[in-house]
Order: structure tokens, then C-alpha cells, then sequence
């Protein structure tokens, strides 16, 4: 036995291994140590080896769904070794000491789980393999629990952005790849053309030029991908719809540190609870949930898809009554996808064909009613037919399937009376030697006289006459006509000639009536499956009708107003507000105070000033948070608000370190706004908090002017931008589209009252001071804190301050000439030579005079 375990350990690889021996997965050495430390179950020891012994622990297979949850969430993946043979089958073919032949026959991992009990229904269970060929780089991302399968072109500098949007169980990448993986897999999967092959192979097709063009990473990673999901399911690939090919600039383009800066789909805790999906999700169905959390995670760049969303969303606003029948016909209907991925994965239960039974029928009976719709809006007129169109199948699987069939399907019981005749007969005959075995057991304590008596049944004896072991010698004498089976503690078990006839009877017709049932569970599951396609469109329609119906509810609760977009730079919102914070502002039975922001092409850039607390970051997030929702196609919580498209979105808002990368809180911020400066373009939106905080006041001062300038005169986006650096608002004279607020604060009787509003101007002052008092700080501290800051003050007064000198500095776009015609002429020097001429004198002096002059200026 450990010889044969031995070789699937070495097959299963870095897997933990559930070795199946009869009722329990065991596992042995390095695997139950580990396994017994998450799991908290005992470690025991099973017999030797290498003279030590082997540490061994097991769980029970019935159970084994709830502990494989428990390691998979700790990280681990784990290989099922199943028997692929009965013990009884064994022995007849090797004899009565044979082995019984076991298998991998999956590798359970975090991307590849269908199971109800292993999934969050309200989260999309991302697998995605990273792809590169020829300079180029793509990721491949399956959910296969409902079949969605995405190929995404990408760039080295988009792949960061793509990974936080898709939030990936899972990350799969060759050997050798710079790819931020969890798994590494051979590079012969990630090959272009092996990829194309496999892809071919599995969707039955000559050319994929009917999915799109493929270019060659997206090949790598696809077929790397669809290698990986036939390695876990050991052969029997899960279900994959036809690949949607989309590339990165699709949809509004935010990076992980702005996703995690505005906590779109989760806070940085990683909770759901707290953030921007939480406060807008009114969905009723899971599918509904997830598709939500895909359209914040992917806000589009296309405006007529934008619309169209926008369209549905208030026909739901605008017809209360219409809207509240949708959502509570929705929330009676299964996950049908789901149910779908497990049927096609070979998971499937009897439940699962209820549930797309249930699905259907509840998804046909809403496409009548949606269809009468009037003027129907254009995605409304796609999405209601995609409802009907699966009669044969709804009726028959209402004739096939009883009421509420069972998730398992070993003991039958699911297929309904009067869908087969053969079946029926089968029962009938299962019953009534039932009946007869009931009659037996009151004959036999009628004649034993043993009112204890009872006719059991398990799995080893099968059907058996137990007795209490005090009345059992009057059947251990020869002429009772009863065979002494088994004696337990307290009972002893026997047969009888007539028990045996009748239970042979009973068995034969319980064994064919099961495997009857399971044809028909084969060939119902079969009649499903071949229409896979359209289920999963049904799927996909009634995710998409939940959605736009819960953005209404949210807007219909929250007045919440239609978006507007344009083509153009403008950023125009009225009485604007935070949903997370104004939610909770709610809880608390205050009023959040909202705010108008209107960038155009003379205001572009907001300098924004004010005290700590006064509600900057706020401000800031919420304009962010508004342009996410508009083009998800959400509502949006405001009184109005006209947005041009926004192309990349970026967030450098609070402290946050790295430091197992060597980051501190001061290079994180460095590093998110050198991004923000490469990357940002005129159709960017940016949120800028305290840059230049992190370091000393010179400093800080010097790289937040520097990027105030760059942003004004180079990136030229749409830009707030909040600081404490009130030296900075000297550059409203010299930067035309840059302008001057501050959010509002009194002092009234010795105390800072902070109103939350925006105005125009500068701040007053900081109210540094007064914000220490309110947040406690000592008294004598602040009174000590208070001459300090008189001293700075007549210091700053007799030199002229901290930006003494600036208004003599050139502007930022003034300096960039100089810079690069010194590099012009450094780079014609350097092209001018001839280098295999040089002497090594030459060559030396040749490099002191390129230092000179890349130094002149």
C-alpha cells in the first residue's frame, strides 16, 4: 500500500494527498503533519518506514467538502486519490489480498472550485494564466463555475492593473516568467501554438477568426490556462464558453494601489463591508452580485455601452411597480450558471438539474412579462428573448424531476413517478417486499416471542434480524430455523431462509431501480448540457437585469441622478457626495454635506486647502468614486453630473507602506505618483493628497510644487489635488487652468467647527493646532505647540517664508528646453564618435568632456 501511495505522492506533486481507504482520506508523512496543523484533527502514526514511523491523520469522506474549504483557504492545494475499483472487484481479479487500484482523479485547487459549500456566492472564482510571446504579454481568466472565459491583451505596465481588477484565486504562469504567479506550470503549456491547438481541440473548430484575432501571447496564455484546468480535472475539462477577447483599453484603466485607495470592491482589510460595491449593491441573486463587482471593477470606455446600461437602469427608476415585480421574481430563482458549471464539470447533482428546471421556467414566465414592455430600451429588446426559447427542456425536466431532488444522488429517489413505467415497476416491487420484510418481522417476534425483534439493514450484513443478547439463546439452538451472523456487545444479529429470499427481492429491485434512476440522471444531465450555451445566455441576461434593477433601487433610495457623458475633458457634478461615508454619516443621524466640483478646460486642476478632518480626502474620493459608477453604467450620488470619459483613473490618497519590499510609507508614495506622472493623459482623472508629506518640509515642498507644475503643464488631466503646503497657492498666478479651494472651518469660542464645505480660495490658515486639541493632545502641548508656531511665524516674516524665492522660478514647461537640449547635445557627442578609433587616452578624455557637459547649465 505505501509503495502505491509513494507514486501518486510523487504524482500529485507540491499537493497534499487524500489517499481514499474506505471511509476516510488519509493522509501520511510531511502532508498529515501540515494537514493536522490547519485542520486542528489528531496526528497519529500507521506502521514504518525508513525505520521511523509515519506520521499519518485522516478525515472522513463524507465530510471531506468542510476540511478541503479549510486548506484550501489556507493556501494549499490538494490531490484526490480515489479508488477506482471496488474492494469485491478487486479480489475477484488479483485474488483475495489484492490492493485496490486508486487514482488521481482531480487536484482540488483555489481557482478551479464549483462546489456550493467551497464558493462565495456573491464572488466571481477567478483562475487566470499569464502569457508572453514575441515582446508581448496577455492574461487568460476562467470562472469555471459559470464558464466565463476572458483573453485580455495587456502591456507589462497593464498587467498589475488587470491582476487587482480580476482579484484572481489563482495566478498560473510558465516556468521561468517574471509573471507574479501562485503557480508555476512547464513552458511547453504556455507555447502559442500549442495554445491555438488546444483551443481548437476543445470548442470543435477548424480557425478561431470566429472568436476574434488571437495574437500570440494571447494564445500562451489561454492554452496555458485551458493545460492547467485539464491537468486539476485529471481529462474531464470543466465548462468554458467561447473566449471573449477584450485588450486593457476596453475599460477605464486603475491600478491596484487606486483600487485599493478607493476600496471599490473590497476595503484594505479585504472585507466586502465597507466598500464602494457594499454600499451600492441592492442585487437579489449571486450571479447579479458578481456581475456588479466585474462593472466597478471595469468601468468602460465606451460610451454607447455605457448608455445602454444607463437606459435599463431608468427604465427600473422610472417604473417602481415594474422594477419590484422583477426583483421578486428574481430572488425566487437559483443560481443557474452555477448549477450549469457543476453539471458540465462532472459534479452535478440531481439539485442542480432542480435548479435549472426552477431557472428556466422562472426565466421564461419573466421574459413574457418584460417582453410586453413598451418601447422597450435596446438592451432590454437583447437581453428578453434570451429568457424563453427552453420549453422541451423546462417541460422535460418537470416530468422527469420530483419537486425538490436530493443532492445526492446514491440513494435515488429523484426521478418522479410516472416519467418510467419500468421504474415504477421497479419501486412497486421494492415496496411491497418491504411490506413483506414488516410482515416477517411481526411473524418472527409473534413466534419468538421476543417483542425486541427487529429486521435491520446495513451496508456489510445487508438485511439481518437483531435481538437483545439476553433473548438471543432461543435462536442459537439448531432446530429455530435462525444462523447466528454476529454478536455485538448488547445485541446479537442472525438470518433466516425466508428473510434472505425477500431481501433478495428487495435488493435486486432497490439495485435496478438505481441504476435505472442514474441513466436517466446521465441522460437528463446530457440533454442540459447540450444546451449549455443558451443556459449560460439566460444566465448572463437575468445577472444583467438584476443589476440594473438594484442600481435602481439604490437610486430610487438614495436619490441618486442619471449621468451624463461626453467626449470631451469636462467634470461637471452637483451636490456631490460619498456613498460609503454618507451611508454611514446616515447611521449616525447626521446629514452628509455635499459638494459641487466642476473642472473644465480653464480649471482642470483644483488646489484644495483646508484642516485635517475638514473633509479633503472625502471630497477627493467621492469625484473619483462618482466617475467609477457613471461609467459602469450605475447611478450616481449626486443632484447631476456631466462626465467626459475618463481613460485611467488615479488615486495617491493616505500612508501605506510595503515594507517586505523594502518600501517605506514616504517610497510608496514616490513610486504611486512617478506612476501617475508617467502614465496619466488628458483624459485621466487624478486625486492627489499630501504629496511631499513623507519628508522633510523642503523636500516635501519642492517635489509637491514640481508636481503641481508637471501636471499642470505636461500631463495636463483633470486633477484635485489637497494639500497643507499653502506656499503652493502661489501658483494660481502663473498656471491659467489651475484654481484655488478649500473646504471650510471656524473657530467658535476656542473650539474648530469643521463645516465639510467647499469653497472657493484658499484656506485662511491650517488649524493645525485647534485639530490636536479636538483629537486630545494635552493642553500643555498645545500650549507649548502654540509658541513654537508664534517663533516660526516672525521668522517666516522677517526672511520672507518658506517659498521665499519662488516667484522668480521659472515655470516647470520653462525648464524643460534647457534639460533637453542639454541632452540633445550630449546625444550628438555621442553619436559623433567613432569608438573602435579611440585610443584609451582618447576615450578617457572623451568621457570627462560628455560629463562636463551633460553638468553645463
Amino acid at each position: 500500500m505505501m509503495a502505491q501511495y509513494l507514486a501518486l505522492k510523487e504524482e500529485a506533486g507540491d499537493c497534499l494527498l487524500f489517499y481514499r481507504m474506505g471511509d476516510f482520506f488519509e493522509l501520511f508523512f510531511d502532508d498529515a503533519k501540515t494537514a493536522s496543523a490547519v485542520l486542528d484533527i489528531a496526528l497519529t502514526a500507521r506502521g514504518e518506514h525508513g525505520g521511523a514511523p509515519i506520521p499519518m491523520c485522516g478525515v472522513p469522506a463524507h465530510a471531506a467538502t468542510g476540511y478541503l474549504q479549510r486548506l484550501i483557504k489556507a493556501g494549499h492545494r490538494v490531490a484526490i486519490a480515489d479508488q477506482t475499483e471496488s474492494p469485491e472487484a478487486a479480489r475477484k481479479a488479483r485474488g483475495s489480498k489484492a490492493l485496490v487500484n486508486r487514482a488521481i482523479i482531480r487536484v482540488v485547487t483555489a481557482g478551479t472550485l464549483t462546489e456550493e459549500a467551497l464558493l462565495d456566492a456573491r464572488t466571481a472564482n477567478w483562475c487566470v494564466a499569464v502569457g508572453e510571446a514575441a515582446g508581448e504579454i496577455a492574461l487568460a481568466a476562467a470562472d469555471i463555475s459559470t464558464g466565463r472565459f476572458e483573453v485580455i491583451a495587456c502591456t507589462a505596465q497593464g498587467l498589475g492593473a488587470e491582476l487587482a481588477r480580476l482579484a484572481a484565486a489563482e495566478v498560473i504562469a510558465a516556468e521561468g516568467s517574471d509573471a507574479p504567479a501562485t503557480v508555476w506550470r512547464p513552458r511547453g503549456d504556455f507555447e502559442s501554438a500549442a495554445g491555438e491547438a488546444r483551443l481548437k481541440r476543445l470548442f470543435g473548430v477548424a480557425t478561431l477568426d470566429g472568436f476574434g484575432q488571437f495574437g500570440r501571447a494571447m494564445l500562451a496564455a489561454a492554452g496555458g490556462l485551458v493545460a492547467y484546468l485539464d491537468h486539476t480535472a485529471k481529462g474531464a475539462l470543466p465548462f468554458l464558453r467561447p473566449p471573449r477577447l477584450s485588450s486593457a483599453n476596453a475599460a477605464m484603466a486603475i491600478d491596484a494601489a487606486t483600487r485599493d485607495s478607493l476600496e471599490l470592491t473590497q476595503t484594505t482589510g479585504g472585507a466586502r463591508k465597507g466598500s464602494l460595491l457594499d454600499a451600492v449593491d441592492r442585487t437579489v441573486t449571486g450571479a447579479g452580485a458578481r456581475l456588479l463587482a466585474a462593472d466597478i471593477g471595469a468601468p468602460l470606455m465606451d460610451r454607447a455601452g455605457v448608455d445602454a446600461r444607463l437606459d435599463l437602469v431608468q427604465l427600473f427608476h422610472d417604473d417602481g411597480a415594474l422594477r419590484e415585480r422583477l426583483r421578486a421574481a428574481l430572488r425566487a430563482l437559483p443560481d443557474i450558471g452555477r448549477a450549469l458549471g457543476r453539471l458540465a464539470a462532472g459534479r452535478g447533482s440531481p439539485r442542480d438539474l432542480g435548479q435549472l428546471r426552477d431557472g428556466l421556467d422562472g426565466a421564461w414566465l419573466l421574459g413574457e412579462t418584460l417582453g410586453a414592455v413598451e418601447a422597450p430600451p435596446r438592451l432590454l429588446a437583447e437581453l428578453a428573448p434570451q429568457l424563453r426559447g427552453h420549453g422541451a427542456l423546462i417541460d422535460l425536466l418537470k416530468r422527469a424531476l420530483v419537486p425538490a431532488p436530493p443532492i445526492d444522488a446514491a440513494d435515488g429517489g429523484y426521478i418522479a413517478a410516472g416519467y418510467d413505467a419500468a421504474l415504477d415497476d421497479l419501486r412497486d416491487a421494492g415496496a411491497g417486499g418491504r411490506r413483506a420484510i414488516a410482515a416477517l418481522e411481526a411473524k418472527y417476534r409473534a413466534e419468538t416471542g421476543i417483542a425486541a425483534l427487529k429486521i435491520r439493514h446495513n451496508g456489510v450484513l445487508g438485511y439481518h434480524i437483531e435481538v437483545p443478547a439476553k433473548a438471543a439463546d432461543a435462536l442459537m439452538r439448531p432446530e429455530s430455523g435462525f444462523t447466528h451472523r454476529q454478536t455485538l456487545a448488547g445485541v446479537v444479529r442472525f438470518n433466516a431462509p425466508e428473510l434472505h429470499e425477500v431481501a433478495a427481492r428487495v435488493t435486486q429491485a432497490g439495485a435496478h431501480a438505481l441504476a435505472a434512476e442514474a441513466a436517466h440522471l446521465e441522460e437528463l444531465t446530457g440533454a442540459a448540457l447540450a444546451r449549455r450555451e443558451e443556459i449560460a445566455a439566460t444566465a448572463d441576461a437575468l445577472a444583467r437585469l438584476d443589476v440594473a434593477a438594484g442600481n435602481a433601487e439604490r437610486a430610487a433610495e438614495g436619490g441618486w441622478a442619471r449621468p451624463h457623458l461626453t467626449d470631451d475633458a469636462r467634470f461637471e457634478v452637483a451636490g456631490g457626495r460619498h456613498p460609503v461615508v454618507e451611508a454611514a454619516v446616515a447611521r449616525a443621524g447626521e446629514r452628509f454635506v455635499a459638494n459641487d466640483c466642476t473642472l473644465s478646460e480653464n480649471s482642470r486642476l483644483w488646489l484644495v486647502t483646508g484642516p485635517n478632518m475638514g473633509g479633503k480626502s472625502t471630497f477627493l474620493r467621492q469625484n473619483a468614486l462618482i466617475a467609477v459608477l457613471a461609467q459602469a453604467g450605475c447611478y450616481v450620488p449626486a443632484n447631476k453630473a456631466t462626465l467626459g470619459l475618463v481613460d485611467r483613473l488615479f488615486s495617491r490618497v493616505g500612508a501605506s507602506d510595503n515594507l517586505a519590499r523594502g518600501r517605506s510609507t514616504f517610497m510608496v508614495e514616490m513610486v504611486e505618483t512617478a506612476a501617475i506622472l508617467a502614465q496619466a493623459t488628458q483624459r485621466s482623472f487624478v486625486i492627489l493628497d499630501e504629496v511631499g508629506r513623507g519628508t522633510s518640509t523642503y523636500d516635501g515642498l519642492a517635489i509637491a510644487w514640481a508636481v503641481v507644475e508637471a501636471i499642470h503643464e505636461d500631463n495636463r488631466c483633470r486633477c484635485l489635488f489637497a494639500t497643507h503646503y499653502h506656499e503652493l497657492t502661489r501658483l494660481a498666478e502663473r498656471c491659467d487652468a489651475l484654481t484655488l479651494h478649500n473646504v471650510r472651518a471656524r473657530e467658535w469660542k476656542g473650539e474648530l467647527v469643521l463645516l465639510h464645505e467647499v469653497a472657493d480660495g484658499p484656506a485662511d490658515r491650517s488649524y493645525g493646532l485647534a485639530v490636536a486639541r479636538l483629537a486630545g493632545m494635552p493642553p500643555a502641548t498645545v500650549a507649548r505647540a502654540k509658541a513654537v508656531l508664534a517663533k516660526l511665524e516672525a521668522g517666516r516674516q522677517k526672511t520672507g517664508g518658506l517659498a521665499a524665492g519662488l516667484d522668480d522660478l521659472p515655470l516647470f514647461a520653462a525648464t524643460l528646453p534647457a534639460e533637453e537640449e542639454r541632452g540633445d547635445a550630449v546625444r550628438r557627442e555621442v553619436e559623433a564618435l567613432d569608438v573602435d578609433a579611440l585610443t584609451p587616452r582618447e576615450a578617457l578624455d572623451t568621457l570627462y568632456r560628455l560629463k562636463a557637459l551633460a553638468r553645463e547649465g
